[in-house]
């Protein structure tokens, strides 16, 4: 589910590989063709807490300046609540990823839902 619903189909890119160690400790890496290069491009961290069911959290490797991402799971009348929350370092992180990335989080999010509901 995640490499087919993870990039917003607006972008017009494709997963070329997805590698999770879903665990704690364990690794990810995401590797996507680049727009504007022959060499692809990699973004790859580590799982801080994987509760199953519950919570994940992982870094991002864009060293000082990298969020850390928490993602957390519960029930709710019979449905799944899913709360993101991305802590950046610094104002200027968080300036960096408002401007590119996050603004593609509600399209991610409607991909998810329908994914879910069988309509992917």
């Amino acid at each position: 589910m995640f490499k087919s619903g993870w990039i917003p189909k607006s972008v017009g890119m494709t997963l070329l590989s997805c590698d999770m160690d879903v665990r704690t400790g364990g690794a990810y890496r995401l590797v996507f063709p680049h727009p504007a290069s022959d060499q692809p491009v990699a973004f790859f961290d580590t799982y801080r807490e994987v509760t199953p069911n519950e919570r994940l959290e992982w870094t991002n490797e864009e060293g000082d300046q990298g969020a850390v991402t928490t993602v957390t799971f519960k029930e709710n009348a019979g449905k799944t609540l899913l709360t993101l929350h991305e802590l950046y370092p610094t104002r200027a992180a968080l300036d960096e990823a408002i401007s590119g990335s996050a603004e593609a989080l509600p399209e991610q999010f409607a991909q998810l839902d329908e994914s879910l509901a069988g309509g992917a």
